[in-house]
């Protein structure tokens, strides 16, 4: 099988008091391919040191699922012979607290909205065409997360 890596970079900077909890949270991720994301954590998390510009794991969590949920459904169609012109997905992650007191991302609901290029097939088999999608998408196996989609039509 295939194997997956992302390089991390976080630096302390020299002013920053780190035993206090008081540094900042932005890092990097940089990918394989060349790819530098500025990367922190969430300011919903933590307000003060998070660099909102920054993409956090929450947010990374809930683009990664409406991805690859795009990119099945996208092979999926072509397969079946409906063209797609364009998807558009307004993808949302709620945390929540679980029985253990501790945070996770409950449900990601992806909404996705599809231009079809040809013919667009019955919303049945539109919805049938997401369930399969879905199924089948990588990250979608890999996580306990309730994922639903809700197509925009």
């Amino acid at each position: 099988m295939a194997t997956y890596g992302a390089t991390v970079r976080w630096a302390r900077a020299e002013a920053e008091d780190f035993a206090a909890g008081r540094y900042s949270r932005g890092h990097e991720w940089r990918f394989d391919g060349g790819v530098a994301v500025r990367a922190s954590s969430s300011p919903h998390v933590v307000p003060r040191w998070s660099d909102p510009a920054g993409v956090d794991p929450e947010e990374a969590l809930v683009a990664a699922l409406a991805s690859c949920h795009m990119l099945t459904f996208l092979h999926l169609c072509s397969r079946a012979g409906h063209v797609v012109e364009a998807y558009e997905d307004e993808a949302e992650g709620i945390m929540a607290r679980r029985e253990d007191r501790r945070f996770w991302i409950a449900r990601v609901t992806l909404r996705p909205r599809i231009r079809w290029g040809s013919a667009p097939p019955s919303p049945e088999a539109e919805d049938a065409l997401h369930q399969a999608a879905h199924e089948e998408c990588f990250i979608a196996n890999s996580v306990r997360t309730e994922v639903v989609v809700e197509p925009r039509r």
